[in-house]
């Protein structure tokens, strides 16, 4: 059980949802950290585009993992307890990338960052919800929203501009985060914990993988919808600073880090306004304004032209938080109660393969015929995609359950 937007009497000084915001975007930025300084590592120990793309997926594989065995664990264990856990294991990636000294390291800092980001994604941004107060829970969710995607993009901004203007590129940016993570872990301690009789040590009760029938209807253009704008997500996380470097020229870390870093604060800014278009319409209009980011992103590698980057970059990720967000109001609403966590969780999945399927093929198609010309079919495939899912919803639109309307109405008192 939860408590309804409140806490224990005696906690009104102890920090409440926005704390949880800050600790939720630390965590997130230690996951996309690592993301300018690819390239340094390429030189250091001698690896190719492919890998890259590969050591990127098991990040993705990590959180897809963790989202069906215990994306549902700190409902029973706590909120608390389930952030000081992520928190640890942000930690321990950040000591691997400090320590690396070659391929394994690299790997397991990815696989416990994705691990931590799995944790995170579930018990986070229920704790950020549930310590809002009454008339705060619109405001707390799109917090919520903010931490998450803010902080993916504020990681490669932060150790883009630190690899590029201090002498320690591959070890500064994580002795800051490990810094972050120390202050993150004190604020989650004095967190007033949410869940009610948390029990110690529950035992893991996988969640697995389930869409009703009655969503089958919703789920596939919203979860395709949702493929798409994660895959242009992943391209700018792994490959987008060997973009910028190897097809545009430009080697400056801190520019690599801002490129990536405008594609989050976009979708940040696409999500915000889901709400106001409505969830039925920004489907499909998510999508269109996705397809115009991706063609902007396949101009920039024809015209080598790093402002059409960066307004790909921008435009698409307005695109895509715009229709991830509504595809996730429209999925949440439709999916019966007893079911709706398998289904958010079957959702999950399929944007997280989204997120590594698609770049480890960007990097195979680069061995054989170079970043630029790979960029643009994977540019060309997920285009169509997207197109495909914005047709769909926009000739089939799904239809609002009375549940969802209520769920709206309270959140706008």
């Amino acid at each position: 059980m939860l408590r309804e937007g409140t806490v224990s009497a005696g906690v009104g000084l102890r920090p409440g949802y926005p704390a949880a915001a800050a600790v939720f975007a630390i965590g997130m930025a230690g996951t996309t950290l690592p993301t300018p300084l690819y390239g340094l590592y390429q030189h250091r120990i001698g690896f190719s585009e492919l890998i890259v793309t590969v050591v990127f997926a098991v990040y993705a594989i990590a959180v897809i993992g963790v989202l069906l065995v215990a994306g549902n664990y700190s409902d029973e264990a706590g909120r608390r307890p389930v952030l000081l856990c992520a928190m640890v294991l942000s930690a321990g990636s950040a000591g691997c990338f400090l320590l690396q000294s070659g391929l394994p390291l690299l790997f397991a800092g990815r696989l416990l960052s994705g691990c931590a980001a799995g944790l995170l994604s579930g018990a986070a941004t229920a704790a950020v919800i549930e310590l809002a107060g009454p008339g705060q829970k619109a405001r707390a969710g799109f917090a919520a929203t903010a931490a998450n995607m803010g902080g993916l993009g504020c990681g490669p901004l932060l150790s883009g501009v630190l690899a590029q203007y201090t002498p320690w590129p591959l070890a500064l940016p994580f002795w800051v985060h490990l810094g972050l993570v120390t202050a993150a872990m004190g604020i989650t301690w004095f967190l007033p914990e949410t869940v009610v009789e948390p029990k110690r040590w529950p035992p893991l009760k996988p969640q697995g993988v389930t869409v009703p029938h009655e969503v089958k209807g919703v789920f596939t253009p919203a979860s395709l919808a949702a493929f798409a704008g994660f895959a242009l997500l992943g391209l700018f996380t792994a490959v987008a600073p060997s973009f910028v470097s190897q097809t545009l020229g430009v080697h400056n870390l801190a520019v690599s880090g801002a490129v990536v870093f405008s594609v989050f604060l976009a979708s940040t800014v696409g999500q915000s306004l889901t709400q106001r278009i409505g969830a039925r319409l920004a489907l499909p209009v998510g999508c269109g304004v996705l397809v115009g980011g991706l063609l902007l992103v396949a101009s920039s590698l024809i015209a080598e032209s790093l402002p059409l980057l960066v307004l790909g970059a921008l435009c698409g990720g307005a695109g895509q938080g715009l229709a991830f967000r509504a595809a996730l109001t429209l999925i949440s609403d439709a999916a019966p109660a007893q079911h709706r966590g398998g289904t958010i969780s079957a959702f999950f999945v399929v944007a997280y393969a989204g997120i590594s399927v698609p770049v480890v093929g960007v990097g195979a198609l680069a061995t054989w015929l170079g970043l630029r010309e790979a960029g643009l079919v994977f540019t060309g495939c997920v285009m169509l995609l997207a197109a495909g899912a914005g047709t769909y919803a926009a000739r089939r639109p799904p239809a609002e359950s009375r549940a969802g309307k209520d769920h709206r109405a309270g959140q706008s008192e």
